[in-house]
């Protein structure tokens, strides 16, 4: 029974041992590491802009209201296809309807309710087209239209690159190699060699406009309000050392 008992018992300490030989050594190679973070940039134009606008018509009926949206809207054609943007590049939204109203006051000066003004009548377009320049100088002279009669809204553009596929695997290579040389240097200064990756990981990818102060998301910033945009990644690699 005692002989049985000391089987277990042994059986326990070599349990026990190898348990903790491994855990030793697992601490141990876990500690044999360095982790850098590298860093991608790059600057780049955009290639593509969208740009939107409104054309606008108040009238006490509905029918007089569409008149006056296309009439407006055949002069925004004519303008735009004057000025080189082609039909194809330009869309034309539904028309929105809205009902308006007016405030009533009483004699006394308290408030009265509403009556009904008339309707107010909204289409929207958007310009999206591969001609930034031109299509920028149009959304800036754009209000031109207004010495016609046309009444119109137009807001800023947009700007995109169609390529951004492309920059981000240009990116990752950079970061990638910026995170190697980090690594080497830290290794030379201690003298120990860079062996291979134990593991890695991307950072967001962030788009911000070129020569500003924009701040980063934590989520990714995308910004489309500039048409010279500077694009920023990172990777956290860490490296086995020998």
């Amino acid at each position: 029974m005692k002989t049985k008992h000391f089987i277990i018992l042994g059986l326990a300490l070599l349990l026990c041992a190898f348990v903790l030989g491994r855990a030793y050594t697992y601490k141990y190679r876990s500690q044999d590491t360095i982790v850098v973070t590298g860093l991608g940039e790059t600057e780049f134009s955009s290639d593509l802009i969208v740009w939107t606008g409104c054309v606008v018509a108040e009238s006490s009926n509905v029918a007089s209201g569409y008149a006056q949206i296309e009439a407006s809207k055949a002069k925004v054609q004519a303008y735009l296809r004057e000025k080189g943007i082609p039909d194809g590049e330009v869309v034309f939204a539904f028309v929105n309807v809205d009902k308006t109203y007016e405030t009533v006051y009483t004699s006394n000066g308290n408030y009265g309710g509403q009556r009904f003004r008339g309707y107010q009548l909204r289409q929207s377009f958007t310009v999206e087209s591969k001609q930034v320049d031109l299509v920028e100088k149009v959304s800036r002279e754009i209000s031109s239209l207004i010495a016609q009669g046309v009444s119109i809204e137009a807001y800023a553009p947009s700007y995109y690159y169609t390529g951004l596929d492309t920059i981000k695997q240009g990116l990752i290579e950079k970061a990638s190699a910026d995170a190697r040389v980090r690594a080497e240097k830290i290794g030379d200064n201690a003298g120990a060699k860079i062996d291979r990756v134990a593991s890695a990981r991307l950072g967001v990818f962030q788009i911000t406009g070129a020569n500003t102060n924009e701040e980063f998301s934590a989520g990714g910033s995308f910004n489309t309000s500039s048409r010279q945009k500077k694009a920023r990644i990172t990777i956290r690699v860490e490296y086995r050392i020998r």
